[in-house]
């Protein structure tokens, strides 16, 4: 492709073969895979299933019918050829079973590295335009300090990188899902559900990650007949936390299928991804760090091959990194410089805990009372130097209400059912407090 290719030309419905720009040899081992999956196979279920025009699939056919690998099972009097139902000959189903060697995959045909590199490209090369209003929109159910929106929104705008850290339990993995959602509601992208690389098959396409956008099938108002191979889809958002290995963010070879699933990254490219806990993973923060140091600085992410080859691939997403740790413990100087928003998410001061408090007494149906909440303030708070917690309010109202609930009345506030609350969520500071199990003897 050059570099003055438009999105439509890059869009565009292929008409021939040579213009899927993949060998040719990837879509007819496609055809003989689905022929020994399914057996007899008609032409509209090659189209559904492959993603291309039911021309180049015809034409193709019509070389597999000279070269005696299928044949016709069943023709349509009305439709023609576009009514043909296909079946292997005997020499189509050693070539299948060979395909199937080589790979297992099936679906729709992928598209060349080439073209999937500049697809991103045009789709991200605009800064987001989130306004004040929008970001403000979706924080109105967070009881926040009135201008945090101004933190958040430029780091959306910017979809590099942002660094939220704070004491646990105050909205930071709330607050970086908002800005998922937020991403996801802006103009959707298009997106190829497979690649090709090296005579290799990478599936990028994953339910859980990438959401539909609807519209017309075949032909879109602003870009005419549409290369079936890509769709349209959400802004993802992929969010990992503790679980997170390094084998995620590189190619995962299935040894079975013999095609590779795509990386996180990889996935989420266009979008937002969240690294929850961070500093909590199963890998070293350093190591994590490290790994992403070029992509955070250059936009752009390499990909090995098991056979060697490496691939550059777009990385274009914004980047959130969320932690209850402290950022100077978990990472140096130079990489906090390449992260180019931090925005502390801050235990509340008691106004804002006094309006989270009496949000969650609504959301819960139980009535606020004064003298309760200044008792919870005084005496769990104040008297335990405790420090307050954004997520506290919702969780010692919900024990109240279990609390209410066992007891068979009206759930309701009053400094007792506080501080038989509290006995049950918070944990005992001194050790005497706590009984010892008594040793037993073999």
């Amino acid at each position: 492709m050059q570099e003055s290719t438009t999105l439509k030309q890059l869009l565009a419905e292929p008409q021939s073969v040579e213009e899927l720009n993949i060998p040719q040899s990837i879509v007819i081992d496609l055809i003989l895979k689905l022929l020994f999956n399914e057996g007899n196979v008609a032409l509209s279920r090659f189209v559904e299933v492959l993603k291309i025009s039911s021309r180049i699939i015809d034409s193709i056919l019509l070389w597999m019918q000279k070269e005696h690998l299928v044949e016709v099972t069943k023709a349509g009097s009305e439709l023609g050829r576009l009514g043909y139902v296909y079946s292997h000959t005997d020499a189509g189903q050693l070539r299948a079973r060979d395909a199937l060697e080589r790979s297992q995959y099936i679906g729709p045909v992928p598209v060349s590295i080439n073209d999937y590199q500049r697809g991103i490209e045009l789709q991200t090369k605009q800064k987001r335009t989130v306004s004040a209003e929008q970001v403000k929109y979706a924080l109105n159910d967070l009881v926040l300090p009135e201008s945090f929106h101004r933190r958040i929104g430029p780091a959306i705008n910017s979809g590099s990188s942002l660094f939220l850290y704070g004491p646990p339990g105050n909205g930071k993995t709330t607050v970086a899902e908002t800005i998922g959602k937020l991403i996801s509601g802006t103009d959707p992208i298009w997106i190829p559900y497979a690649l090709t690389a090296g005579g290799y098959i990478i599936q990028i396409h994953d339910r859980l990650v990438h959401k539909p956008v609807a519209h017309e099938t075949k032909r879109n108002t602003e870009l005419g007949r549409i290369d079936q191979r890509w769709g349209l889809f959400n802004r993802p958002s992929v969010m990992v936390g503790g679980e997170l290995k390094m084998e995620a963010l590189d190619l995962r070879y299935d040894q079975v299928g013999k095609f590779y699933e795509a990386p996180l990254q990889l996935k989420a490219n266009g979008g937002m991804f969240l690294i929850d806990d961070f500093g909590r993973q199963q890998i070293r923060p350093s190591d994590l760090l490290n790994r992403w140091i070029v992509p955070l600085e250059d936009e752009v992410d390499f990909l090995r091959l098991h056979s060697g080859q490496t691939i550059v691939i777009p990385f274009r997403m914004l980047i959130v990194f969320s932690t209850n740790l402290d950022p100077m413990e978990l990472v140096d100087d130079a990489f906090l410089r390449r992260i180019q928003m931090k925005v502390e998410v801050a235990s509340p001061d008691e106004k804002i805990y006094y309006q989270i408090f009496v949000n969650e007494c609504k959301r819960f149906n139980v009535p606020f009372d004064r003298n309760s909440f200044l008792h919870l303030i005084h005496s769990w708070y104040k008297q335990e130097n405790r420090t307050l917690q954004a997520v506290h309010p919702r969780d010692l109202i919900r024990t109240v209400v279990s609390l209410c609930e066992y007891d068979k009345v009206t759930p309701q506030l009053s400094p007792s059912l506080i501080d038989d609350a509290c006995h049950l969520y918070f944990v005992a500071r001194t050790q005497n407090k706590i009984p010892k199990l008594m040793e037993t003897s073999a």
